[in-house]
């Protein structure tokens, strides 16, 4: 559970007010004034005021140690109100830089010189000492605490940025290879186009054929182009590259990938149930990187293991699925020989099967191994309506 700082500084304070009027108690036994109404208002006035330290650190320090100062000159117990004052000192160094936090451990330091100036019997070297002593001790603990502090913000912001970058990456990748499967649709269109004009007055049937044909790949290729542009961003302008040459892969070039993989020494049975069935070749392109990307992980992970790619399809969607299994062994394996896929890893499987509305799970298995399962509809347009169903 989670505290606010607030509510702890809350609490510091009243720790630290407790342990000065306790200590108060023995200012007689030490040759000091007895607390009476008046020290124990200073007392609550050194103490109380660290609740705020986080939010007006050098306000706070202020307050605390001109109620310090007046506390020694009335002639009580120093001793007791040097808790608050310390602690101040910390906070602004952790908070402040040194050009703010220097001048305020000096401050604390010449207070303290000052209470052994005025104290009766006192050891000045001794008190020197310590008020030099304890100021930079207390200095340096903030500085390293504030310098801390620094290095795990900018961890994180470059944490955040390259993670921002790689799915930036990654989108327009899979943007590009988008590209490829509206121009697909287009060629299509565009054939069957030509061919519903020349036999439109001799044969009616075939036109008709062919305009079902320009309707069906046309809705397609709109929904294809609605989830280029939205996977496109300013940024990606850059990362132009050249459209691939090669036909876009698709689940009919599994066994292809599959047999790729064997080669470099990796085991791994394909499993496909059910009816195959065109699919949109969007889905088919998300399936088919999903599967690559997850072999690429035993490979690169597991290199011992042998693998399971299960194939189903359903009546309005398909499952895909890559389990390996760490307790088998997998010798002489030789990921030279294997093209692995590109991309960011999980962050990619993810992006894909947001994109088409798939719903996709990453993790350990309980018996051992690892498993990727990937659920997609089997058309763009029934995609369209799940965007968000990662998991």
């Amino acid at each position: 559970m989670r505290i606010r700082p607030l509510a702890v500084d809350a609490l510091i304070a009243v720790a630290l007010t407790t342990v000065a009027v306790l200590l108060g108690q023995e200012s007689v036994k030490q040759g000091w004034m007895a607390l009476d109404p008046v020290g124990y208002a200073l007392v609550a006035l050194v103490c109380v005021p660290v609740a705020a330290r986080s939010r007006a650190p050098l306000t706070v320090l202020l307050v605390v140690h001109l109620a310090w100062f007046v506390y020694v000159t009335v002639g009580y117990w120093p001793v007791v109100g040097t808790f608050g004052p310390m602690l101040t000192v910390y906070t602004v160094a952790s908070l402040r830089p040194p050009r703010i936090s220097l001048p305020c451990t000096a401050l604390m330091a010449a207070l303290w010189i000052y209470a052994g100036v005025i104290s009766e019997d006192a050891s000045m070297p001794s008190v020197v000492g310590q008020a030099v002593g304890f100021s930079l001790v207390l200095w340096r603990f903030g500085h390293v605490a504030r310098r801390s502090a620094e290095l795990a913000r900018q961890l994180k912001r470059e944490q955040d940025e390259r993670a921002r970058r790689e799915v930036a990456e990654e989108r327009g990748r899979i943007a590009r290879e988008l590209h490829d499967v509206v121009a697909h649709h287009m060629s299509v269109i565009s054939v069957q186009a030509g061919l519903a004009t020349f036999v439109f007055g001799t044969d009616p049937a075939t036109a008709r054929a062919a305009l079902g044909t320009i309707s069906g790949t046309s809705g397609e290729a709109l929904e294809e182009l609605r989830r280029m542009l939205r996977v496109l961003r300013a940024e990606d302008g850059e990362h132009t590259g050249d459209v691939p040459a090669a036909p876009m892969p698709g689940l009919a070039r599994l066994d292809e990938m599959i047999e790729r993989i064997r080669a470099g020494g990796i085991p791994v049975e394909l499993r496909v149930t059910g009816t195959p069935r065109p699919v949109a070749p969007g889905v088919e392109l998300c399936a088919y990187r999903v599967v690559q990307e997850a072999l690429t992980n035993v490979l690169k992970h597991a290199p011992g293991a042998a693998a399971t790619v299960e194939l189903a399809y359903e009546r309005q969607r398909i499952r895909v699925s890559v389990v390996n299994d760490t307790a088998s062994e997998a010798e002489g394996v030789n990921q030279d020989r294997v093209r692995t896929g590109s991309g960011h890893g999980l962050i990619g499987m993810r992006e894909r099967a947001k994109l088409y509305g798939g719903a996709i799970s990453i993790g350990p298995l309980s018996e051992g191994g690892y498993a990727v399962r990937l659920t997609l509809p089997t058309s763009a347009r029934a995609a369209a309506r799940g965007d968000d169903a990662t998991e």
